[in-house]
């Protein structure tokens, strides 16, 4: 798998400003979804059915997802897509 984590954050935070129209420059690795970023559970539950879809994997929901950079290390631990 030949992948950069860089190109996959960059995508993880373009969905995610996408799916909740945050600004990207927001959506730091370390940002709390709930206290920083004020998501609820239906933000969470849409972020990830955007990224299920666009990298073709599946987040249970036993995943500890609590900020930004837990989405972007899950998909890059899970993703098979090769960056460009």
């Amino acid at each position: 798998m030949i992948t950069t984590n860089k190109a996959i954050e960059q995508e993880v935070i373009r969905i995610i400003s996408k799916t909740t129209k945050v600004k990207p420059s927001r959506l730091q690795a370390d940002a709390s979804l709930e206290q920083k970023l004020g998501f609820d559970t239906l933000d969470v539950v849409d972020i990830i059915l955007a990224l299920e879809k666009s990298f073709q994997i599946v987040i249970p929901d036993e995943v500890p997802i609590n900020t930004v950079g837990d989405f972007v290390t899950y998909v890059a631990d899970h993703s098979e897509l090769v960056a460009a």
